[in-house]
């Protein structure tokens, strides 16, 4: 049961449904042939939603703010025009929380008045006896604000696929990540790091995490290795600076560091196989109820989540479902998540990590969107070196290896700009039938190949 007019509602619930209107092509999609200007009591409201359903059905999808501080220039009412500009303000910044309420309570609403509209109009098809347009009057009603998402309309959809905000990302500290990655981790990405035991993965995912929080965005840190309180510190080293050893004698400047953070940081801990995506799933909805909706989520590690079901022959197929369900997840939810995944004994000994170093299953990397590498040796952990290679990106290039700074002290991390020439060394020594004459030529060619790559 819904209420009779829109004005029933409330202010602020009009304001939501304005909010919707301007921010969410699907909900405006889905009632675009339902929605009616004059169901707004403000005439402010009325001049918004006008605007945001001409510029849908021109571009099919939803107005720009740019778009509207243009069209508000040319409202000739300066007394409708400053009351445009606050309505527009609170638009943008009203709460959400109870979004999927609003748009649903909304679409039954304007349903309810297409339906009565049909019904009074048929009144004088009745007394004609025109029982087929009754008919189809009727229907047309019944169908109106159904869902008509089926998907991205190549021709239509030309206009939100050039917009800036198109893929909106979150940035890695690297910029040279960012730039290969149009930007960044995207809505429904997952990204693996993968790296030999010690080598620095979970600083790595601090590191991501971290400048997350720095930019303003909220980030859930699960950690199935390491306590809460430990992870914790190390947060307080990446922000401060401190050696994780000095840390504790700084806990003034942590303090003062930490109040100033734009965004929020949750780390929740679970034993290793003691939760599962099904748990994640419901802890990420009990932070929602609490207003502290996640942007990114990183889960140290996803091997380490039970798997779906019991009924496996092969250990493969139980982390391969498992990172099925953990890409599954960054969809629904429509934000990127980050793990860190080991490699097998060979990939430990190598400069550069490649793809089928992998450990337990060469198919997590089939689901992944980007994949880097983090190779330390342990003449790397004692000069605080290592190489970060990009195994593989749906965004754009791979297969560049970069040098880079790590400190396992504060996760610190820097990628240099230049990219590593894969040392000659790993030209394989001891082939059948290959004498040092030919393990020369070999290398040279090995060299002058990886330099024309570059070139």
């Amino acid at each position: 049961m819904v209420l009779n007019k829109l004005s029933q509602y409330g202010v602020s619930f009009q304001i939501k449904v304005v909010a919707s209107l301007l921010t969410d092509k699907t909900f405006l999609l889905n009632v675009r042939d339902v929605v009616l200007t004059e169901l707004f009591d403000s005439q402010s409201h009325q001049w918004i939603v006008e605007n945001a359903l001409q510029y849908f059905d021109k571009y099919h999808t939803y107005i720009t703010l740019d778009v509207l501080q243009i069209e508000v220039k040319k409202v000739s009412n300066e007394v409708l025009r400053t009351s445009i500009v606050e309505q527009l303000r609170e638009a943008y910044k009203a709460s959400m929380e109870d979004n999927k309420y609003v748009q649903e309570e909304f679409s039954a609403f304007c349903k309810n008045q297409e339906l009565k509209s049909a019904l009074m109009s048929s009144v004088d098809m009745l007394a004609a006896g025109d029982y087929d347009s009754i008919r189809i009057t009727i229907e047309k009603a019944l169908k109106a604000g159904m869902d008509k998402n089926i998907g991205h309309e190549y021709l239509k959809d030309l206009e939100s696929r050039y917009r800036v905000d198109y893929r909106p990302t979150i940035p890695t500290p690297w910029a040279e990540i960012n730039q290969l990655t149009q930007g960044g981790l995207g809505p429904g990405d997952l990204a693996i790091v993968f790296g030999n035991p010690g080598g620095g993965k979970s600083w790595m995912m601090v590191a991501l995490a971290g400048h997350a929080v720095k930019l303003g965005f909220n980030v859930v840190y699960y950690t199935l290795e390491l306590g809460e309180q430990y992870v914790g510190k190390r947060f307080d080293c990446y922000f401060t600076g401190y050696d994780i050893d000095h840390v504790n004698s700084h806990r003034k400047e942590v303090e003062e560091t930490i109040n100033k953070l734009p965004g929020k940081l949750i780390v929740k801990e679970y034993p290793p196989k003691g939760a599962s995506i099904t748990t994640i799933k419901s802890h990420i909805q009990k932070l929602t109820d609490m207003e502290m909706k996640p942007d990114f989520i990183v889960i140290d590690y996803v091997d380490y989540l039970k798997p779906p079901s019991k009924k496996y022959t092969e250990k493969k197929d139980e982390i391969d479902d498992v990172y099925v369900a953990t890409k599954g997840l960054a969809k629904e939810l429509q934000i990127p998540i980050v793990t860190p995944s080991q490699v097998n004994r060979a990939g430990s000994k190598d400069d550069v990590i490649e793809g089928d170093k992998a450990a337990g299953s060469y198919d997590k990397i089939m689901v992944a969107d980007l994949c880097l590498s983090l190779s330390r040796k342990k003449e790397d952990k004692v000069e605080g070196t290592g190489r970060v290679h990009v195994m593989k990106n749906r965004y754009g290039m791979d297969g560049m290896t970069y040098n880079a700074l790590v400190n396992t002290n504060n996760g610190h991390i820097e990628i240099s700009n230049e990219i590593k020439i894969t040392q000659i060394s790993n030209v394989p020594t001891s082939l059948p039938g290959v004498d040092s004459i030919d393990r020369a030529l070999l290398s040279k060619k090995f060299f002058d190949l990886q330099s024309h790559k570059q070139s």
